[in-house]
């Protein structure tokens, strides 16, 4: 396979991953009414198809370790398994972010998602080996849990503000103010599941028998498009918003719409494969703690800046909504920084 050999290509691999796990999504947004659960068809097809790519390319040459093949043969059955059901604890989460979007809109949906999302990940830690500056760790995830529920408060102003506009327009389907429990609980389930799956996928690469970046990935990605033709299901037929759609109405979207939804997978899947990389390189070229922390976890503050300035999905609301979400973003990001600092500074481990 082939790494990164010096710092700026670490550096490059870090922010490639920022831009795609930031800008996945945004290929749902531009495919305009199409269903979130014919878009995922599509996400996971291309998901597969580019860990499959990657896996034969740039996993197959060089010698920074074992190519694609042997590296498989090479891991044990379990960290295969891990690997696997890594995927589908991941893709259950990731499908509820989905479903979350299509009902409050990427500005919502990811930064609430992803910050719950950070705090389970951060009490697994905590539990397994904590390590760092408990005082600014705490800190930080009080900070990311204010920017969870200013967001929840922001999502009800919204939808009160755009139904007010649809009301005046006489417009309006109902004159009772519409409720956000759906979405924060939507959002809520997706963040404890995404927030679950990296344990399993850092088992799959442990020890001796562990599967390197590109193999990780390529059975990763095979739980994932496996699970999406089970899950599917029940969110077609129990779905979170609209009426029941069928498999059949898959085949009515346009080109656009399905290249739209391949294209997303494939950027996912580059975004987590290049934090992957980048992260198996030694520590001379490795980019520093606090940098390496913020480009790997900043993605939702990325895809909130494509929902608020790129599909102005705050446009119909008023001050308020708008300082709050200002007020979201930035509690988030210092929530970052605190608890991106927290391991440098072990006095109070």
């Amino acid at each position: 396979m082939i790494l990164p050999q010096s710092y700026s290509a670490v550096m490059f691999l870090m922010i490639l991953s920022l831009v795609c796990l930031g800008s996945w999504a945004s290929a749902f947004k531009f495919a305009g009414k199409w269903r979130f659960e014919l878009f995922y068809f599509d996400f996971a097809i291309g998901l597969l198809v580019a860990s499959v790519i990657y896996a034969f390319t740039v996993g197959n040459i060089g010698f920074d370790g074992f190519n694609f093949l042997d590296d498989l043969q090479h891991a044990g059955k379990r960290q295969w398994m891990f690997g696997f059901l890594g995927g589908i604890v991941f893709n259950l989460g990731n499908m509820l972010l989905m479903a979350a979007v299509s009902v409050a809109g990427l500005a919502i949906a990811f930064p609430m998602t992803m910050g719950i999302a950070l705090l389970v990940g951060i009490l697994i830690g905590l539990a397994g080996r904590p390590a760092g500056n408990l005082m600014m760790l705490e800190l930080g995830c009080a900070l990311v849990l204010a920017s969870v529920v200013v967001n929840a408060l922001l999502y009800r102003m919204r939808a009160v503000a755009e139904h007010e506009v649809l009301a005046r327009a006489g417009r309006a389907k109902s004159t009772r103010r519409p409720s956000a429990i759906k979405a924060i609980i939507l959002s809520l389930v997706a963040g404890i599941l995404i927030g679950s799956f990296a344990p399993l996928l850092d088992r799959a690469r442990a020890g001796d028998l562990g599967l390197g970046p590109y193999a990780a990935t390529a059975v990763f990605a095979f739980g994932v498009f496996f699970s999406s033709l089970v899950f599917n299901i029940f969110f077609m037929n129990l779905p979170v918003e609209g009426e029941p759609v069928d498999f059949g109405a898959y085949f009515s979207g346009r080109l656009k719409q399905h290249l739209l939804g391949g294209s997303a997978g494939v950027m996912w899947l580059t975004g987590v494969l290049a934090l992957m990389v980048a992260g198996s390189v030694p520590d001379l070229v490795q980019v520093p703690a606090l940098e390496r922390y913020l480009l790997s976890q900043g993605a939702p503050v990325l895809t909130a800046l494509w929902g608020i300035v790129v599909f102005r999905e705050f446009k119909d609301g008023d001050v308020r909504v708008k300082v709050l979400g200002v007020l979201m973003l930035v509690l988030l990001l210092c929530g970052m920084v605190m608890i991106g600092l927290a391991p440098q500074y072990m006095r109070a481990v």
